[in-house]
């Protein structure tokens, strides 16, 4: 049985778990340090478990948006939530924090869910909107979470 692709990257911020968490968890803000992200609406303004979604993103010309839904929400520990397009599964987004003498470990994780019968649709609605192939979504994602990553350290260190 093929496993799902997986990808994780982790940066070091001079600030804590509690502060960065904060800052992740709000999704709202995530258009300041993702480079695909432009945007986040959602009729709350907490996200907790269950909290609901939706993501706009871009990528060059292309413009889409997602379905989101928090699946973990615990505090200074980690944050993810689940992305859907038209009722099908696409990925898995986190982020752990782990305090440290020096600072906080942020790691952010990506997992592909596009698997089973819908996975053909949901693989070619990914082309379409993204315009990245299936095959080359991890990469794209890896890059992609170094710049996240990259600009939420720069944030946070700020702040």
């Amino acid at each position: 049985m093929e496993h799902p692709p997986r990808v994780e990257e982790d940066v070091l911020v001079t600030a804590s778990a509690e502060s960065a968490y904060r800052a992740v968890s709000d999704v709202r803000r995530m258009g300041e340090w993702s480079p695909e992200c432009v945007a986040v609406w959602s009729r709350s303004r907490r996200f907790e478990a269950g909290t609901r979604f939706v993501g706009w993103n871009r990528r060059r010309l292309w413009l889409w948006f997602t379905t989101c839904t928090v699946v973990r929400a615990e505090e200074a520990r980690e944050f993810a939530f689940s992305v859907s397009t038209f009722g099908m599964p696409v990925a898995l987004w986190g982020y752990r924090f782990e305090d440290r003498e020096d600072g906080c470990r942020v790691t952010e994780y990506w997992e592909d869910l596009r698997s089973g019968r819908s996975a053909p649709v949901a693989k070619l609605l990914g082309l379409v909107f993204t315009g990245t192939p299936p095959k080359r979504r991890p990469a794209a994602n890896r890059a992609g979470m170094r710049a996240t990553l990259a600009r939420l350290k720069n944030a946070l260190e700020r702040e």
